[in-house]
Parts: structure tokens; C-alpha cells; sequence
């Protein structure tokens, strides 16, 4: 297995991150990387999410939510073709640092036959993905809880 994580702090109380987070019909106005995501974030729903790395053409994943606790953790699973090809665990974590600030971990643990193939990429673009949003993502809720 191999992950990629990224981290970022966001001067907003973590109900308001969570709210931003999980405002899925909004994330065509501001994500640069998780261009939408259709579903609903409840454990064991289906989802059906497009992504899009930096300098790539978007992909659609229809993976199955694992877990949603609300102001602390969102995490889906999903499979490029069949299972244990390419297996991504897709996971945003909230800390709630004080009343006023969160750290959001945005991580991917990925496991398959391709991903020793796809590492380099995967450890670049996404990697730049991930931290495209989480900038858009601070800006937002910075955004949201000063009005």
C-alpha cells in the first residue's frame, strides 16, 4: 500500500470545514480537483464522483462510502475496473484544534497491481490536486464563518 497525504490548517471552527466539505452540489463552483460528487455522505451509500489531477483529463469513480462521522471523518473506496487492480481509499479527516481552527488531512491510501506503475504520477498530480483543494477549500470556509 501506498499513500499520499496532505494537510492544511483552516482559521474556521470545524462544523463550518464539515458544512463546506459535504456541500456536494456546490463543488463545481470552487474544487479544483473533485470536480463533483453525486450521493449522499452516509456510510454505505454509492457515489459517483469525478476527479480531475492537474494537466490530466477528468476521471469518474463510482465508489462506496465507508464511513461518515459528521465534523470529523468522510472516506470512500473505489476500484479502477476490477478489484485489486487499482484501489483507492479516498479519506478527509477534520482535527478540531480549538473553537476557531481545524486540520484537514486529505489522504489517499492506494493499493492494486498498477499502483507501483502509477506511483510517480500518483505522488506528483495527485499530490498537487490534493493541495489545490485544500487551498480552495481553507479560502471557503475561511470565507463562510468571517460573514
Amino acid at each position: 500500500m501506498r499513500t499520499v497525504e496532505t494537510y492544511i490548517i483552516i482559521n474556521a471552527p470545524v462544523e463550518t470545514v464539515w458544512k463546506v466539505l459535504t456541500d456536494f452540489p456546490s463543488y463545481p463552483e470552487w474544487n479544483p480537483f473533485i470536480k463533483s460528487i453525486e450521493g449522499k455522505p452516509e456510510s454505505g451509500s454509492k457515489l459517483k464522483v469525478i476527479i480531475q489531477q492537474p494537466e490530466s483529463k477528468p476521471m469518474t469513480f463510482k465508489p462506496v462510502c465507508l464511513e461518515c462521522e459528521a465534523n470529523h471523518t468522510f472516506r470512500w473506496l473505489g476500484h479502477l475496473g476490477f478489484k485489486g487492480i487499482f484501489d483507492g481509499e479516498h479519506i478527509f479527516q477534520l482535527e478540531k484544534l480549538d473553537n476557531n481552527h481545524t486540520r484537514f488531512i486529505h489522504k489517499e491510501n492506494f493499493k492494486g497491481i498498477l499502483v507501483p506503475i502509477l506511483w510517480k504520477q500518483l505522488n506528483s498530480r495527485t499530490r498537487e490536486g490534493f493541495e489545490l483543494m485544500n487551498i480552495k477549500l481553507k479560502k471557503r470556509s475561511e470565507n463562510v464563518s468571517s460573514n
